[in-house]
Order: structure tokens, then sequence, then C-alpha cells
């Protein structure tokens, strides 16, 4: 096998870089990312323009955007690294004892506030050496692409329909609940559908125009509308939002229950029936006969399994 002397200027070193700086659009993001000084990321990418002939990543406004090349390379980029990764790692069992690995996950943050402590101290025990990325499910999200280009290893969410272009691990279903004040007035009286619609409902702010949420694309399944006077990007602060106003908040009774207690809040049944709330993981094929990958997909799944467990125990002692 020949190779000319463009292949043999690149390393895999630089196309790290390369993906990174081209993912992060900022020089100065990528040296923290890579773990590198600022100006040794600059002189790896002024080479990298000289062998590609084009800038790759050009200022716009106050930050930087790449080229409609730099753009092009991002996904070769990512496929090169994947496959080193998966060349030299897979080659033999992974050992999480001495993997220096970096997982990257998205999740939803409508999990179960303990789900993602558990499993970083899941992970951190088992492998102290790994590094763990977690990006938010925001509405500027798009992880389709990020599974896809290997930027993320895997994605948690609720789908009531999930993507069925990827690969899928159930984790739970959970109980469609309302969490209110102590103080709200359906708790004292009750509350009938039109009550229930009528009031005051906080929701996440959608993860992109037009989105709904699985609360809302079920009600407008049915016809049906809720009155939402507040949305929030940021779910773990609601229930103190709900705690002290009349809003109420519609989401899985796991997620809620761990506020009981906590805070001045009580669940109550919405009079509109709902289907229980599936929470899922997702994968790209790209990762999925991937020895590393396939024990962190493990370690998800006996996360959720050993809450689903305890949260049992406490209904049982109730």
């Amino acid at each position: 096998m020949k190779y000319g002397p463009m292949f043999e200027r690149i390393d895999l070193h630089l196309i790290r870089v390369l993906h990174t700086v081209l993912t992060e659009r900022s020089v100065s993001r990528a040296a923290i990312k890579l773990g590198m000084y600022q100006p040794a990321v600059s002189a790896s990418l002024k080479r990298l323009r000289e062998l590609a002939g084009d800038p790759l990543l050009v200022r716009s406004g106050a930050g930087m955007v790449p080229t409609v090349a730099g753009l092009r390379m991002i996904e070769p980029a990512a496929d090169i690294l994947r496959s080193a990764e998966v060349l030299f790692s897979d080659a033999r069992a992974f050992d999480p004892a001495t993997a220096t690995h970096t997982f990257s996950l998205a999740a939803s943050d409508y999990l179960d506030p303990l789900f993602l402590p558990t499993l970083v101290t899941q992970i951190k025990a088992q492998a102290p050496h790994a590094s763990i990325d977690i990006h938010p499910l925001s509405r500027d999200a798009d992880y389709r692409t990020h599974l896809a280009q290997g930027t993320v290893d895997v994605v948690i969410g609720n789908w009531a329909q999930p993507p069925d272009d990827l690969h899928l691990g159930r984790l739970f279903g959970d109980e469609v609940v309302s969490l209110v004040a102590s103080h709200h007035p359906a708790v004292r009286r009750g509350w009938d559908a039109e009550a229930w619609l009528s009031a005051e409902h906080i929701a996440p702010t959608p993860t992109h125009p037009g989105a709904r949420g699985v609360i809302d694309e079920h009600l407008a399944a049915q016809g049906l509308t809720r009155h939402i006077t507040a949305r929030c990007p940021h779910f773990g602060l609601i229930p103190a939002m709900v705690a002290g106003s009349l809003l109420v908040l519609t989401t899985g009774r796991q997620y809620c229950e761990r506020y009981v207690g906590a805070l001045p809040v009580t669940i109550l049944m919405p009079p509109v029936k709902f289907p229980r709330m599936m929470y899922y993981q997702l994968w790209h094929e790209r990762t999925h006969a991937s020895n590393a990958g396939r024990w962190l997909r493990e370690q998800i799944k006996s996360v959720a399994a050993s809450l689903r467990a305890s949260e049992s125990t406490r209904a049982e002692a109730a």
C-alpha cells in the first residue's frame, strides 16, 4: 500500500486538533479540551490551514465559524478518531480499572435527579482513570449528528416515539403525576380535567422551535391544551418554583418524589389519563460493537435498575 507525501505530513494528533477546533469553534476552548497550551493549538491550526489550502476557521462577529471546507472535514475527522480508538482499545478486552477512555453522553435533566450523580460515581469507582463529559439535551442539541460524528457516545432521555434509526435500550417507565405546592387549592378541593387544564402550568423550554414534550404531544392528540404560564430550561429548578407558587409541574413520579419532604410540595394525580413516560438510551451503529461503549451502556442500564429497585423498596415501606 502506497501513501503520498500529503499522508506523511498528517498524524492522528493533528486530526484530533482539527476536529476539536472545528467543533469547539474556538482555539482557546479547543486548547482547554485538548489539555494543550493555546500557542501549540494555534501552531497546529496554522499547519492544518497550509495542508488544506483553506483557512478552515474564520471570524464571524464576536465568534469563529468553520468555512465550507472546514464543515466538510468534521465528520471524516470524527470517523478517523473513532476508528483509531476502536482499532487499539477494542483490539483487547476493555479493562475499566486501567482505561483512560473519555465517555461522552448527553442526557435530559428530566431524569431522576439521582440518576446522573449515581452514574458518575459508579463510573469513577470502576474506571478511576476515565474521563466523563456530560452534555445537556438543550434546544440547540442535534443529538443524531453528535452520535453520528462520535462527539457523544450515548443519549439518555424520554421519547413517546423514540427514533428508529438508532440503537435503543429501554431504561425504565414512570407514571405521570402532577407536582404542586402544599398550599395549592387542588390539594384541598381536588380538580377535574377542566380545572387541571386551566390551572397555571410550568413546562421545560422546548428543545427546538415548535417542539412539544411528551405531555403536550399526548394532550394535543386528544384535542386538549393546558395553560402554560411559565417555562424554564433548567428542569432541576422547577420544583422550587412550584413550591412557592400555584404552578403545576407534570412529569414522572420518580422525579417528583425526590422533592417531597425536601420542599413543601405534594403529588396529585392529573385527571387526564397519560401513558407511562418511557426513558431510553440511544446510540449509533458506529459504537455498537465497541467494548468501551458496551461497558458504558451496561453502567447506565445498571444504575437505572438500581434506582427502580430502591424506588420499589420505598413504595413497599410506605
